[in-house]
């Protein structure tokens, strides 16, 4: 956590830095504010558009009965690149543009899935949500717990080789041919 404090304390200096690098040798003051204004505008331009045609996706997906999951971690990311463009600034600009683009939002919203959406919902729901459930024997297993294979004084108990408790020789065999009769 606080390295992302910190990395948020970290771009307005990178944008003080990069904006009196450009202002003094190339530009300007007057055409460097102008520059910071007009990147800000446009992109503001961008996200508005790209919004709209998120919320039409995500209505689409709606009325056809499906989970817009993609559409709203896209509207997140628009949501966040709306606050990079009307932050001053050319890294926040470039930050915001990187978000707004689809072209380059897509592997962003593929890495924000991965690392921040399928972790926190994995943890809230035990991982029934993503399929990552826990399927063989007891959850505290390796803490001393009872387990599979194990009998209630720890030592082991023998079973069917899958941890189960069945042993497919035991069981009898049915005849489905006689069951016409």
């Amino acid at each position: 956590m606080l390295r992302v404090i910190g990395l948020l304390l970290l771009i307005p200096l990178f944008d003080i830095v990069l904006l009196v690098a450009v202002a003094i040798p190339f530009f300007g003051p007057l055409v460097t504010v102008a520059l910071v204004v007009l990147t800000a505008l446009v992109g503001m331009l961008l996200v508005r558009a790209e919004g709209r045609a998120t919320l039409r996706k995500i209505q689409q997906k709606l009325a056809q009965g499906e989970v817009p999951t993609d559409e709203l971690v896209d509207g997140g990311l628009l949501i966040a690149a709306g606050a990079f463009f009307l932050t001053p600034g050319l890294v926040t600009d470039a930050v915001g543009l990187l978000l707004a683009i689809p072209f380059t939002r897509y592997p962003i919203r593929a890495a924000t899935n991965r690392w921040v959406v399928r972790p926190y919902i994995d943890a809230k729901t035990g991982g029934f949500a993503s399929g990552q459930v826990y399927i063989g024997g007891f959850p505290d297993e390796g803490q001393g717990g009872m387990g599979a294979g194990q009998g209630p004084d720890g030592g082991s108990q023998p079973s069917g080789g899958s941890g189960s408790g069945f042993d497919p020789d035991d069981a009898t065999d049915v005849d489905f041919e006689d069951s016409d009769r």
